[in-house]
């Protein structure tokens, strides 16, 4: 590859990216996903990039050739894109490579070289781009969290997503959906790793050499749209498997006694970044690897060389249950250590679910059980909205319908008699190519004075989703209003009232009186905006945020169905914020993977010591008992 000198390119800010432009962009990496077979013969990959304005833009780049597309290694990686043509997606802009489109990726690491990972043969490089690549850097380093996913085999534990950099040895197709990757990072995992039967499979690699390094090596499945990835890996090329899920799985010996063994799994999809990417021989990351490797090899015969030991695998046997179920508790076992911990009434004996079930309601208990199963499966759908007044529940409403909601509110056009009041300053625009639409934002003073932007109110009028969650990153709180008679109304009860960047307050509507916005004057001298107090002052009762689930519970004497109904005590994780941040949800799914492991008999699951109380409840002319789950928590080792 060769750098041409030429006239340095323009560069278009994140902020001032219009519908229709093809672009020039620089950008910090925030979120990527690997190339992976889209459909056809294209791969995809995504990237979402940050930079100082702090706007984020999503680009979805297609090639037939996957090593067109970006050279990404991780977050925090910096990343220049020419030709990319910007689109509206869902309400939010879009990166789309066009016509001459072309990449360079850059380590985001301060005081590492500057050098350009691109598949092309002649780019151009000039001291701009160097002084944009090291001022990016500087922004990075104080605004971009760096991964914390990635591990070596000897720091794996079961239950948890993994970014491993690894060599591969060797590979089979297992069928049509599941491939087998063999590999190695120079270290042992701390549990005997499970192994993938070869005996009627068509593999390709050095079997001598890894039954030669058989206690390093780990087998690998990989699903779905991964499958043709990793047909396509070069046994010996290094490569990194990110979002690898690792989990416990009892395995049936001669003994008639269950070994665990820790299995790991490249999903099928792309959710949290899932995918495989080869690692070039010269990068810094490969050549540590190298090292870790050379010496692994050379102590193969002298394991005692600081090599990550595994623990004798009599320590991970477990007895098993015939039945399926969970049997009656042994000594031994009851002295497990409990997934979940009380935070209350720890003086309340311990009851089997048998004699819970035979007690009338209400009642409280302290149960120890483990848990079967829990609905609903898929995690983010278990996040609703609560009111605590009149307890009634309803969905988290979805983007589409508050688009919509807004859509219709933006036909009509703002007043101007309710602009530019003692409350608040107001501006006007009109968009283009969509009718002429006008949209007001009104900035709320204080001290008859505009805050800054990091502690200001906006109230917007007319403004569609997108507009609203652009503003919402800038301003600390945004209210969608509408023109009334005498004054600027909320928009509707069933909108947010408040929006604090990603978050959503809404209010409900049977509870809710309204008032008039000009009752915010109340709170112009008293420090943040706070939810609580704007809804007191605009007359909303707020909703809550609440993960509704329900647990099957078994102890051996008996199965119950409990609810859980919990804001963020019992995950330890805020149930406003987990549909918005995918590291929460990665958290929940983790836990519940934990309490719950998917693929092992019931009998090998955790322990959960749980308080749950009775209560009764009529339906028709039917009164039933049930059970909620209060005054628990999950460990913090969990």
């Amino acid at each position: 590859m060769s750098l041409v000198p030429v006239t340095p390119y323009t560069y278009t800010p994140l902020n001032l990216l219009k519908e229709g432009a093809v672009a020039n962009v620089y950008g910090v990496v925030k979120f990527f996903k690997p190339p992976y077979l889209s459909k056809g013969t294209d791969y995809c990959s995504v990237v979402t990039i940050v930079d100082p304005t702090n706007v984020k833009l999503t680009c979805m780049l297609f090639s037939g050739n996957y090593e067109a597309l970006p050279i990404i290694y991780k977050v925090g990686d910096i990343v220049r894109f020419h030709r990319l043509k910007i689109q509206v997606y869902k309400n939010e802009l879009q990166g789309i490579n066009s016509s001459g489109f072309a990449s360079l990726t850059f380590e985001g690491t301060l005081g590492t070289p500057v050098t350009a990972r691109t598949s092309s043969k002649v780019f151009s490089f000039t001291s701009q781009d160097q002084k944009m690549v090291e001022a990016l850097r500087v922004w990075a380093s104080k605004h971009i969290a760096a991964s914390s996913s990635l591990v070596q085999l000897c720091d794996a534990q079961p239950l948890q997503y993994y970014d491993l950099t690894c060599q591969l040895l060797g590979k089979a197709e297992v069928d049509g959906t599941a491939f087998l990757l063999k590999v190695w990072d120079g270290t042992r995992t701390m549990f005997p790793s499970w192994r993938v039967s070869i005996q009627n499979l068509t593999f390709e690699g050095d079997l001598s050499h890894i039954q030669r390094l058989q206690s390093l090596v780990i087998d690998i499945l990989v699903y779905d749209n991964h499958v043709q990835v990793a047909k396509s890996l070069k046994i010996g090329s290094f490569i990194r498997i990110y979002s690898l899920h690792t989990k416990l799985q009892s395995v049936d010996s001669e003994t008639s006694k269950s070994l665990l063994r820790l299995e790991f799994h490249l999903h099928g999809g792309t959710s949290y970044g899932r995918g495989i990417r080869v690692l070039p021989d010269e990068s810094s990351c490969v050549d540590q690897l190298k090292k870790d490797l050379e010496c692994a090899d050379s102590a193969v015969t002298q394991p005692s060389n600081g090599i990550c030991q595994s623990k004798n695998e009599d320590s991970f046997v477990l007895s098993s249950s015939a039945s399926g179920s969970v049997s009656l508790y042994e000594e031994e076992r009851c002295q497990q250590v409990s997934s979940t911990i009380l935070t209350d009434h720890q003086h309340l004996e311990k009851t089997p679910l048998c004699a819970v079930l035979k007690q009338k309601a209400p009642q409280q208990y302290r149960v120890r059980a483990k848990l079967r199963s829990y609905l609903p499966r898929r995690l983010p759908q278990s996040v609703k909205l609560i009111c605590p007044q009149c307890h009634s529940l309803q969905e988290v409403p979805h983007e589409d319908s508050l688009d919509k909601l807004l859509q219709d509110a933006a036909t009509k056009a703002p007043d101007i008699r309710l602009q530019g009041t003692s409350l608040y300053e107001s501006k006007i625009w009109t968009t283009e190519g969509q009718g002429g639409r006008q949209v007001a934002v009104h900035f709320v003073k204080k001290d008859g004075v505009l805050p800054l932007s990091s502690e200001c109110l906006i109230l917007i009028e007319g403004g569609r989703l997108c507009e609203v969650s652009k503003l919402s990153s800038k301003f600390h709180s945004v209210i969608p209003v509408r023109s009334g008679p005498e004054d600027l109304e909320l928009l509707d009860i069933s909108a947010p009232f408040l929006i604090q960047g990603k978050l959503h307050h809404y209010g409900c509507k049977q509870c809710s009186s309204l008032k008039p916005i000009q009752n915010l004057n109340s709170l112009l001298n008293k420090g943040p905006w706070i939810p609580s107090s704007v809804a007191k002052v605009l007359g909303i009762v707020p909703l809550q945020y609440v993960f509704v689930m329900t647990f099957t519970l078994d102890d051996g004497t008996g199965v119950l169905d409990t609810y859980l109904k919990d804001s963020e005590n019992f995950f330890k994780i805020p149930a406003s914020e987990v549909l918005t941040d995918d590291n929460l949800q990665r958290n929940l799914e983790a836990i519940m993977d934990m309490i719950c492991p998917p693929g092992i008999k019931v009998d090998a699951y955790p322990w959960l010591e749980c308080l749950i109380k009775s209560y009764n409840v009529t339906i028709g002319t039917e009164q039933r008992i049930c059970y909620q789950i209060f005054d628990t928590t999950v460990a913090e080792d969990v």
